[in-house]
């Protein structure tokens, strides 16, 4: 058999074992940009609202994600409804209080934020240096059962947590 035949027989039988391959599909981004962890979960109240400016350069109206319960990363998790492909929510500030693009607006949470409000009427939170709630912390308390948050509870973080913030823990 010349080099020509054996090189096209060859090339017949990869082209044959690669049609009986199964077709692997390319794997989709599941990345989903979030500004509040209640997107995906249920949250009835009590929301700890992180903001990307502090109060002295005008925080309530810079970029601002809302957070409740315990969350180990600010970066984000990992969800896997129902078995189903693990989707990683990336949190990101939002708009600001009154809906509109600001400072920190669309930048990943963890590590960014300069002031905090805690929205909860009866829970209070510790945001936290590292992720898994370590390190050195801050405490925010409850607002002592006033059904509003807007402004007046709203604190810069301590020059230790000024972005250098990565989790939150009920306290």
């Amino acid at each position: 058999m010349s080099s020509k035949s054996r090189s096209a027989l060859v090339a017949g039988a990869v082209i044959a074992a690669c049609a009986l391959m199964p077709i692997q599909p390319a794997a989709a981004d599941s990345t989903v940009k979030v500004d509040s962890n209640c997107d995906f979960q249920n949250c009835t109240s009590g929301d700890l609202d992180l903001h990307y400016n502090s109060i002295e350069n005008d925080g309530y109206y810079s970029g601002v994600a809302s957070f409740y319960g315990n969350i180990p990363s600010y970066y984000g998790q990992d969800v896997s409804p129902n078995g189903a492909v693990v989707v990683h929510y990336l949190y990101v500030f939002g708009n600001n209080l009154v809906g509109e693009k600001a400072s920190g607006t669309g930048l990943g949470v963890k590590n960014a934020a300069a002031s905090v409000e805690n929205c909860a009427q009866y829970d209070s939170y510790r945001v936290y240096y590292n992720s898994s709630y370590q390190g050195a912390s801050q405490y925010f308390a409850d607002t002592q059962g006033s059904l509003y948050c807007a402004g007046g509870k709203i604190a810069n973080l301590n020059s230790t947590l000024k972005n250098q913030n990565a989790s939150q823990h009920f306290a």
